[in-house]
């Protein structure tokens, strides 16, 4: 039994890969839940995909430039979401339009954008590897962009944290304390870019908001409270990323999907057997009542 477990769950982590797949994906999983859950308590679930693909041209960019280099296609992509999100605002004070919308028509945009540089740059396999990722070929340098990158994005959310629950649950009064209350937002999306640029490399631009939004909306289920909601996600994250690493390893699937799929999972056994919203929890409310009144 010892040598199974050993075998499943420690033996692999002997391959340098696989400790630098896990340290990212860890480090991935302690930043993108937080963020996933303010998504979802404003209302703006969709917006982390949207931006997922803003940053493509620039990731395309960088890829032209200098081929696989993570620090170049990473400033890239940076740069390039900053100035889609950007734009998206303008757009949207200018024209009346509302931000999702002016957003969803800028990522349509740019994926589209950046798929067609990389093509013509580049091979499918080229393509395929920012599309979907690798996290199992994640090198040092790598690994620290995505370390840098996680650790400025909590300590950001730590220093705006309380403006970043204010704004959620009532803008109005933020917007009567400061009337530049527009910089919470603005800084809430360079966070978000700065996510799925760090995400892009191990899961890819498609899946990379995966690890963000799906462990924040399993959490939902769990816990009505925001330091809980933070803590169940960051824990969901975590156990689906270096799950999905050992699925990876042991049944030979790409790394990327199985860590999602993971998350999916906990995702549909939190929607069936959550404390709060679930169909179990449907389930007991409604024997409740019969069972009070039997006993009486």
């Amino acid at each position: 039994m010892l040598e199974l477990l050993n075998a499943w769950f420690i033996a692999p982590f002997d391959y340098g890969f696989m400790r630098r797949a896990v340290v990212g994906g860890l480090a991935l999983s302690l930043a993108a839940p937080p963020l996933g859950v303010f998504l979802v308590l404003r209302g703006m679930s969709l917006i982390g995909d949207a931006l997922a693909h803003a940053i493509m041209p620039g990731v395309a960019i960088g890829f032209l430039l200098a081929g696989f280099s993570l620090p170049i296609m990473s400033i890239g992509g940076v740069l390039f979401g900053l100035l889609v999100a950007l734009s998206a605002g303008v757009v949207s004070k200018m024209g009346g339009q509302r931000e999702d919308a002016a957003l969803a028509s800028f990522f349509i945009i740019s994926l589209a954008a950046g798929v067609l540089l990389i093509s013509i740059g580049g091979s499918s396999v080229d393509l395929t590897h920012v599309l979907f990722g690798s996290i199992l070929a994640v090198n040092s340098t790598a690994l620290l962009l995505i370390a840098g990158i996680s650790t400025l994005i909590v300590v950001t959310l730590a220093v705006v944290f309380r403006a970043l629950v204010v704004e959620c649950l009532d803008p109005l009064f933020l917007r009567g304390q400061n009337r530049r209350n527009g910089w919470v937002h603005s800084v809430f999306l360079a966070l978000l870019v700065l996510n799925m640029t760090a995400g892009f490399q191990t899961l890819g631009t498609l899946m990379a908001v995966g690890l963000m939004m799906l462990p924040a909306t399993a959490a939902r289920f769990w816990s009505r409270r925001l330091e809980g909601l933070m803590a169940i996600a960051v824990v969901l994250a975590m156990t689906a990323s270096t799950g999905g690493l050992l699925l990876s390893f042991h049944l030979d699937i790409p790394s990327g999907p199985s860590i999602i799929l993971l998350a999916g999972v906990g995702y549909f056994f939190s929607a069936l057997f959550g404390r709060y919203h679930s169909l179990a929890a449907k389930l007991r409310r409604k024997t409740t009542p019969l069972s009070a009144e039997t006993s009486m």
